[in-house]
């Protein structure tokens, strides 16, 4: 094999990755700055400033033991982030980098594909194994330092040059599309993998921070309460006929006397990020995964009230939410009783009036974690007795399906919610003698279904669709309920979010606190006096 100085080869390998690993940069670079006699010189030195910073970060972390592994990595990894970029549209930002880290291996599977597999072998594999094969010439230590801090400064003279001659496109570039950077590969996930560990060791290094220490149901309130929290996964509002989609996807609970709100929006465009937000007092604009983690949530806020309180889990976990109440995975067929390619959801309800009935005193509060309409392979998300809509997209490579089959299979899964929430009802129906009864369900964010080139989810929250944002939430009250449930459906129609999570649960729940906002709770009248 032909011998190659470390620098070399360090270009060479930075010209490869922007060349072939970057298509999604290029694409939507293309998209703002469209392609004139006036602008290609600045596209061409955008290639070569990212050529040149991909370059300087490998020069400046390489060595004669390490330059190999750092190539080959950033190969495996680039090729990787490169498949899902360009197939899905999404950026793999520091959030997007915590839910790949916490899903399950069942929702990881999905992912998988012969494209990827494609993707992997050849602009990852292959390319590695000729870095792995080709013998580097090192000189002395001095001579090599000497010829990296040169390397070094000749990469940034190029960039330095780049923005000085194209200034203008630049100052654009910089100010006014910022998400533009978020494509480039693999400096962003640098990036974003950097910005996720800090978050990690700042969680490591703070001591828990208790709330609600005063929370309690007044002596006087004597009637029990049981209220069911339905966490769903990835549901869009657009898709529920309860919100008027023009197909019938909510045929069960459009019989029974539920509460649509119409303009519900979440946390975040994960589940990592939404489903401990909707559980912290903090707001969206106060929440980051740092101060999530430092304080204690609303069920250890219930905890503290004497409510009963059970978590049932169908999904990947619930990101830290329950690590101080009962929990149970249902995502295994060693638990879920009603299991066939995958456990289903209403397997959660099984064994539940059990649970009920041993609870002979105080207030209790059921949380039940949905799979719901997680993708890509949406098809797997409900029973096969559930398939109204057809032709369905069968195949988690969503590019080789129509967008008819795509939303087909989606819908067939929002259906499939529509008959869980309904047996959840039922089974609350048949406690509402006994108990105020009440049924909560909101999404914990939504989808993109091919809309402007985009699938899946977890896009940065400010450059998010409204189709990630906006989701469904629903409420139940039985019979027994103080609930003015006419006042709030004259009012289902306003702005509500995952902010309004934890209080109003609070509220439904008779809990007194200081840390309760009657404001946020949209129960009660006291929110339009914000």
């Amino acid at each position: 094999m032909k011998k190659i100085n470390a620098v070399s080869l360090i270009v060479l390998t930075s010209i490869f990755i922007v060349a072939f690993a970057n298509h999604s940069f290029f694409n939507n670079v293309g998209n703002v700055y469209h392609f004139t006699l006036g602008n290609s010189g600045f596209l061409f030195s955008l290639a070569i400033s990212l050529t040149s910073l991909i370059a300087l970060l490998f020069i400046l972390i390489s060595s004669k033991y390490t330059t190999k592994a750092v190539l080959i990595f950033a190969l495996m990894i680039s090729s990787v982030t490169s498949y899902f970029m360009d197939e899905y549209g999404v950026v793999i930002d520091d959030k997007m980098i915590q839910n790949t880290i916490e899903t399950d291996l069942g929702e990881a599977l999905d992912l998988f594909s012969f494209k990827l597999f494609l993707y992997f072998l050849f602009l990852g594999l292959l390319p590695s194994l000729i870095i792995y094969k080709i013998n580097i010439v090192y000189e002395s230590w001095a001579v090599e330092l000497k010829t990296k801090l040169m390397s070094a400064g000749i990469c940034l003279l190029i960039m330095v040059s780049s923005v000085l001659t194209f200034g203008d496109f630049y100052a654009s570039f910089f100010r006014e599309h910022k998400p533009l950077r978020f494509f480039t590969n693999p400096t962003y996930l640098v990036y974003s993998a950097g910005k996720y560990t800090n978050q990690v060791f700042k969680v490591s290094k703070s001591a828990m921070i208790p709330i609600g220490l005063d929370a309690r149901i007044p002596v006087e309130d004597t009637g029990r309460k049981l209220v069911v929290l339905v966490v769903g996964e990835t549901a869009r509002a657009d898709r529920f006929s309860l919100n008027g989609y023009e197909r019938e996807t909510n045929p069960l609970l459009k019989k029974e006397d539920v509460i649509s709100f119409t303009n519900f929006y979440s946390c975040g465009t994960s589940t990592a990020t939404s489903v401990p937000c909707m559980f912290s007092f903090l707001t969206r604009e106060e929440y980051d995964n740092t101060k999530g983690s430092t304080y204690t949530n609303l069920l250890d806020v219930l905890k503290i009230a004497n409510v009963n309180i059970l978590w049932r889990d169908n999904n990947s976990g619930s990101k830290g939410v329950t690590q101080r109440v009962p929990y149970e995975q249902f995502n295994s067929p060693s638990i879920n009783t009603i299991c066939d390619i995958e456990c289903r959801d209403e397997g959660m309800l099984v064994g539940l009036q059990e649970y009920i009935d041993e609870h002979k005193t105080g207030n209790i509060f059921i949380v039940l974690h949905q799979m719901g309409n997680h993708g890509p392979a949406y098809y797997k998300r409900y029973p096969e007795s559930h398939e109204i809509f057809q032709p369905v997209c069968k195949t988690n490579h969503l590019e080789q399906c129509s967008p008819n089959e795509i939303n087909n299979a989606y819908d067939n899964a929002i259906r499939y919610t529509d008959y869980f929430l309904k047996k959840t009802i039922d089974l609350l129906k048949s406690n509402s003698n006994q108990f105020e009864t009440a049924m909560f369900y909101v999404s914990d964010h939504g989808e993109s279904l091919g809309e402007h080139g985009l699938y899946l989810h977890g896009m940065p929250y400010f450059m998010a669709p409204k189709v990630q944002k906006h989701v469904p939430a629903i409420m139940w009250f039985g019979h027994s309920s103080q609930i003015d449930k006419n006042a709030i459906k004259d009012k289902a129609g306003r702005v509500l979010s995952h902010d309004n999570v934890f209080h109003t649960v609070l509220g439904t729940m008779g809990v007194e606190s200081k840390i309760y906002r009657k404001n946020l709770d949209f129960l009660t009248d006291e929110r339009d006096e914000s």
